[in-house]
């Protein structure tokens, strides 16, 4: 990763400060990308600890967990 100046890194702050990114506005960049493809959601302190248990237990990741349990309801629905 290239390392700023302390010039450059205020002069960066300055510009994303006065003109802050609209998401969406015209279907490139990161923060309309991350519409795309990633989602961030909200859970309780339950769900968490038990995804992380989870997840260690079965070497996986919280997301993968979430996912196969997202496919299993899926499948008893069809």
């Amino acid at each position: 990763m290239a390392h700023m100046t302390d010039e450059e890194a205020k002069r960066l702050d300055e510009k994303w400060t006065k003109n802050p990114p609209k998401p969406g506005s015209n279907g490139t960049g990161y923060f309309t990308q991350c519409k795309k493809s990633a989602h961030t959601i909200t859970i309780d302190n339950v769900t968490a600890n038990y995804l992380n248990t989870k997840a260690i237990a079965d070497q996986k990741t919280p997301s993968q967990i979430i996912g196969e349990m997202v496919r299993e309801k899926i499948a008893v629905a069809i």
